[in-house]
């Protein structure tokens, strides 16, 4: 009796082994879904972090950058009871040229091999520059600073237009018809065929052009490309054109204290260079170009209390029509993506 049935609590054993192979296949595999479920959803929120910093930096950068752009326009339009506009740029241009020069050498991106798309979009880049410094600083020279950059808020408008009609984005409807609006709030600033018109005023809006053009191109211009390197070409270049045209104007005698005004303007304007580039390749564009209007709290301060400019009713309604307009494209961008 006792060996059938040692043979059979042998049997009984080994048949219980048996079925809990499958039992401990599962748990293994279950053990492996779950750990790897917990990385994927921990993968998933570092890029949300990620996202939100790069965001949140962006936004940051560009606010730096418009209060960088402001403190840049003060002092040049200072140096401009001085000095002339091709003089104030290019000295402001060999200032800004050589310590850029100096912090691409030290972190070696003085020297970048270029392939071909980058050249041609660089080049591009560089034109809309030249064009966006030469027709600006011609509207401050002869204009009010608020006046000149309530126009310039018509920009992300021109950028969007400009984006569905040569990078070919989708555009809808609505954001045609806020453009349209935001035209409008221009027209309202320019006030053409009224005794408030200035003809700086299409200079104004020439500079915004440009700039849509550069900024266009800067979207272009893949990531591994420094932007100390962009910064730095683009500063020799807008620095060479206006060494070009000198003769076209008188050479003023340039004084200690406009020497350093132009020091100033030249660290304003290596920070806008560098914090813009930065703020659009850090976080999203739908997010961060909204920031851009914060200049226009700045541009109202200094021409109020620095150059005695308070703004007129037409530039502080089109302004206002530009920024609303302009961050109604934004927010319809960042909807149609899911953002």
């Amino acid at each position: 009796m006792s060996g059938p049935s040692k043979k059979a609590d042998q049997t009984s054993c080994k048949t219980s082994g048996d079925e809990n192979e499958p039992d401990k296949a599962v748990g293994k595999n279950i053990v492996a879904e779950t750990i790897a479920l917990d990385a994927a959803i921990a993968e998933t929120t570092d890029q949300g972090d990620r996202g939100a910093k790069g965001n949140l930096r962006g936004a940051l950068l560009m606010s730096l950058g418009m209060a960088a752009f402001i403190g840049n326009v003060t002092l040049m339009k200072l140096v401009s009871f001085d000095l002339t506009l091709f003089q104030a740029i290019f000295l402001r241009g060999c200032c800004a040229a050589l310590v850029l020069g100096g912090f691409a050498w030290y972190r070696k991106e003085l020297f970048i091999s270029l392939s071909g798309q980058d050249a041609k979009v660089l080049i591009i880049r560089v034109i809309g520059e030249i064009g966006a410094s030469l027709c600006y600083f011609m509207a401050l020279f002869n204009m009010p600073v608020a006046n000149v950059t309530a126009i310039l808020q018509a920009l992300p408008l021109v950028i969007t237009l400009g984006a569905a009609v040569f990078l070919g984005e989708t555009v809808g409807w609505r954001r045609y018809g806020g453009i349209a609006l935001g035209f409008v709030g221009v027209l309202i600033i320019v006030q053409p065929g009224t005794d408030g018109f200035s003809v700086y005023s299409l200079w104004a809006l020439a500079s915004m052009l440009s700039v849509a053009i550069r900024d266009l191109a800067t979207r272009k211009i893949s990531s591994g490309l420094p932007s100390l390197f962009v910064a730095f070409v683009t500063m020799v270049s807008v620095t060479l054109v206006c060494a070009l045209l000198l003769p076209t104007m008188e050479w003023k005698e340039v004084t200690g204290d406009t020497i350093g005004l132009l020091m100033g303007a030249a660290f304003f304007i290596m920070l806008v260079h560098i914090t813009l580039i930065r703020a659009m390749r850090v976080g999203e564009v739908a997010f961060v170009a909204p920031f851009r209007y914060t200049v226009m709290v700045w541009a109202l301060l200094v021409g109020y209390f620095v150059f005695d400019e308070p703004p007129d009713t037409a530039t502080v309604v089109g302004c206002s029509l530009l920024i609303i307009t302009g961050l109604y494209s934004f927010w319809r961008e960042r909807r149609i993506k899911g953002l």
